[in-house]
């Protein structure tokens, strides 16, 4: 190639260089945010392998055979095996604590994540966050739980800084008598579970959700200036320049101000990984090396965006045909047909398959149904950008049967001359509220379903209640609830009695308390009886309608034993930790102590909370991404037709004209895609809901996605009103004489 051509084509005025500065800051930004996005995808990974054996459940430990006293017989310890009791969550303060209790022989060759050998009796390890909440709290609310501190789990065992996992040491007896305890060989590496296929389905999407507007700014910013050029690439092939030499030096102007763009977008991205790693995510935040990328994945992406660029430049020249007698100062494009509707529909067509399959044929293939609903959803992504310029072509063709203004006029004749090119300024824009709007539907079933009213004859929420271990006799039960009746806060502590020992959805069909005490759990109306009887649905937060005592007969509670401990108490944030730690001391029960209150925390939600923090997230970089996308194009556009908009000036056309002409070719492909956006926003968050989990059911939005709306109209007329300067220095006098 022929650098002299070269250096003629590229330098000569203060608009090239400014151009290349914004091709050069464009790349930046985008590779800045390629980078994070790829680390933090990284970052997710690296977090759950680390806390996969937090999922472990181990095997049985007790045999399938029956002992003459209808007992099963418990498997013994071997050095191959620990006892693990995964006794579901203690909660502090509305915060998750993992906890789990092992029992060991001496000689065990089990290695315990984080900690190698199993604690001792009466001792724990805890993660670095955990411990420090231990020592900032009195002991009696949180520390007693636990036993003596032996030690930090390292962070190899931990999902991120501020996980708070605790391992403790039990006896043998205590784990086997407690009716939950596995035995475990060895941890798994399944961060997942049998969720994995809708877990990654659901990064997947949502990675490419917000990859799809960076893409998009990339190609916007590499394509600033395009009029300009083709008249440069002109004055070449006037002075002998073949074709293939104007398409090459076209790569090679796009490929340098990318390349540096693009290092210093990895730049950036490592300045802002430590920040980026700040933002909390289920509950934690990631660790600084999470977000490490590598050597190989960096150079991977600076090569993917400065190959791409260039070769769209190099065929976008070639195709534009560029003769040594010039170019035309319009360009028309091909009319949009129907026929771009055809990925739009296929996309939907592929997720809706996929729920089909699943929920009305019940065909489970995961790696199939992964596979519809991604393909599918980029599809859908791809599609509005096509379908963009057709249906903006049939918006403008009605506006210009009503134009009654000269800006009306002007607009609605370039729009259907050059609808991919008007529409492209704000597909990013278009695609950002489409991102939102998926984002926002699905993280609208975090409130689907709401915790019951406090009510009589419900567990109240400033309750809580722990079960009984198997084979705990009245006595040691009694001492438990008479210690924790005495403790600050603690208004009463009532023992529930049953037939067998609690699961974690009840024993059967009853459970049996002493009138005298009914009141103190919420019961208004009490038979006048010595023993009352409720459901054991009673103690679930999940039971929503109230339920009601019915009389027992007298010496009822004889043949029964304790299987529950309920304890009231004032309702503070102390008196409710103070009652789980003496529960929890205490020794009788076999589970932690829960509450309603606790609703929100449970398990069955927690997946989702975490990624609803990805989903505002993914919103803020969508809704930036497109505010940037719509000023660079919205500029690009003027740049394109400086001399056209020029000699309106000079023709005595006001500049308060030109800028009304420049805001309406903004508005009008926006408007014809903004609502189809929301409504395809939506129904794609219903498919990807349903084909999860038809369980959940989405509901109103909530207040941040109208304001990310708003944010988003707001970006679009901020972004126009920022290039009507651009319009005055552009179309003054002088520059249009130099044109």
């Amino acid at each position: 190639m022929n650098w002299g051509l070269f250096r003629l084509a590229v330098a000569g005025s203060r608009s090239a260089y400014g151009r290349l500065t914004g091709i050069a800051g464009g790349v930046a930004v985008g590779v800045c945010l390629l980078s994070l996005l790829w680390g933090g995808a990284n970052g997710l990974q690296a977090r759950d392998d680390r806390g996969a054996w937090l999922r472990e459940t181990g095997h049985p430990s007790v045999s399938d055979s029956i002992d003459a006293s209808g007992v099963a017989a418990p498997i013994p310890l071997t050095q191959e095996t620990v006892l693990m009791r995964s006794n579901g969550l203690e909660i502090f303060r509305d915060q998750l604590i993992e906890r789990r209790d092992f029992a060991a022989l001496p000689s065990t060759t089990v290695s315990t994540p984080g900690i190698g050998s199993p604690p001792e009796f009466g001792s724990y390890y805890a993660s670095p966050a955990l411990q420090r909440l231990i020592e900032s709290t009195p002991r009696d609310q949180l520390g007693d739980r636990f036993g003596e501190f032996a030690g930090v789990i390292n962070d190899a065992a931990l999902p991120g800084p501020d996980s708070l996992v605790v391992i403790t040491g039990a006896s043998e007896a205590e784990l086997r008598k407690s009716g939950n305890a596995s035995l475990v060989s060895d941890f798994t590496s399944n961060p997942y579970g049998g969720s994995a296929a809708s877990y990654t389905t659901v990064l997947l999407v949502g990675a490419i959700a917000v990859f799809f507007p960076v893409l998009l700014l990339i190609s916007i910013v590499t394509d600033l200036g395009a009029a300009q050029r083709r008249e440069r690439f002109a004055t070449l092939r006037l002075i002998g320049a073949s074709p293939g030499t104007v398409s090459r030096i076209a790569a090679v102007e796009i490929a340098i101000p990318s390349l540096i763009g693009a290092a210093i977008g990895l730049a950036l991205a490592v300045m802002l990984k430590p920040a980026t790693a700040q933002i909390p995510i289920n509950g934690t935040r990631m660790f600084a090396a999470d977000l490490h990328t590598g050597l190989a994945a960096n150079v991977a992406v600076v090569a993917v965006v400065v190959v791409a660029s260039a070769l769209v430049a190099a065929i976008r020249t070639a195709r534009a045909d560029v003769g040594p007698l010039g170019v035309t100062r319009v360009v028309h494009e091909k009319k949009p047909t129907i026929w771009r509707t055809v990925p739009l529909v296929m996309g939907l067509a592929f997720m809706t398959l996929a729920v089909v399959l699943i929920r009305v044929l019940n065909f489970r293939l995961p790696w199939l149904e992964s596979t519809l609903l991604v393909v599918g959803f980029m599809m859908v992504l791809a599609g509005i950008v096509v379908i963009g310029p057709w249906l903006t072509r049939m918006v403008s063709r009605m506006g210009q049967r009503q134009a009654r203004s000269a800006a009306a006029i002007v607009a609605a004749s370039r729009i259907q001359k050059t609808p991919a090119a008007t529409f492209r300024s704000v597909s990013g824009l278009v695609i950002a509220v489409f991102v939102v709007s998926v984002f926002a539907g699905a993280s609208s079933i975090l409130e689907s379903t709401e915790s019951p009213q406090p009510r009589p004859g419900l567990m109240q929420p400033t309750s809580l209640h722990a079960t009984v271990g198997s084979g705990e006799t009245q006595v040691r039960v009694g001492k438990a609830a008479l210690a924790a009746k005495e403790l600050p806060g603690i208004l009463s502590a009532t023992i529930g009695y049953g037939s067998a020992v609690l699961s974690d959805r009840g024993a059967g069909p009853e459970l049996y308390f002493r009138a005298s005490e009914a009141r103190a759990l919420g019961f208004e109306d009490i038979p006048a009886a010595e023993t009352v009887a409720v459901d054991s649905a009673f103690l679930y937060f999940w039971t929503a309608q109230p339920l009601v005592l019915t009389a027992a007969p007298d010496g009822t509670l004889a043949g029964l034993v304790p299987v529950v401990i309920v304890v009231d108490t004032d309702g503070t944030p102390e008196a409710m930790d103070r009652a789980r730690t003496a529960l929890s001391r205490s020794g009788v029960t076999a589970t932690p102590a829960s509450s309603p209150s606790d609703f929100h925390l449970q398990s069955s939600k927690r997946l989702i909370q975490g990624l609803a923090v990805l989903a505002y997230l993914g919103m803020f970089v969508a809704v930036a991404i497109a505010g940037l996308s719509l000023a660079v194009g919205t500029a690009s556009a003027i740049l394109d037709r400086q001399r056209v908009l020029g000699l309106m000036r000079l023709m005595g056309m006001p500049a308060s004209i030109l800028r009304r002409i420049i805001a309406r070719e903004a508005a009008v492909p926006l408007l014809s895609v903004l609502l189809l956006s929301i409504g395809l926003g939506f129904l794609t968050a219903w498919l990807m809901v349903t084909a999860i989990n038809d369980a959940y059911q989405l509901s109103w939005p909530e207040p941040g996605y109208f304001i990310a709306l708003a944010l988003s109209l707001l970006l679009a007329l901020s972004a126009v009103i920022a290039t009507f300067g651009l319009i005055r220095r552009t179309t003054s006098v002088t520059a249009t004489r130099f044109e």
